[in-house]
């Protein structure tokens, strides 16, 4: 269990954007007095969803041979560890 200051540090947003989360349900805690507790098997899984970029167009996600692209972002996450 971790509070919402250390999600937002985890996930390199505000803790703002975290209470923001909690607030519209998207992000799961429980209130400790005064603090917002977040399982970290929560916060791993709001971070995996897509909901937080736009969808990517077709074209950008094949080359011009047809082949796929990577997916950089996931690739950026996982070279910084990000979950």
């Amino acid at each position: 269990m971790i509070t919402a200051p250390e999600a937002a540090r985890r996930s390199g947003r505000t803790a703002e954007t975290i209470r923001r989360w909690i607030r519209s349900g998207r992000l799961r805690a429980q209130k400790v007095g005064t603090q917002h507790v977040i399982d970290e098997g929560d916060l791993e899984a709001v971070l995996d969803e897509s909901g937080d970029m736009l969808p990517v167009p077709q074209r950008w996600r094949v080359s011009d041979s047809g082949r796929p692209l990577p997916n950089v972002v996931a690739a950026v996450r996982r070279s910084r560890g990000d979950r």
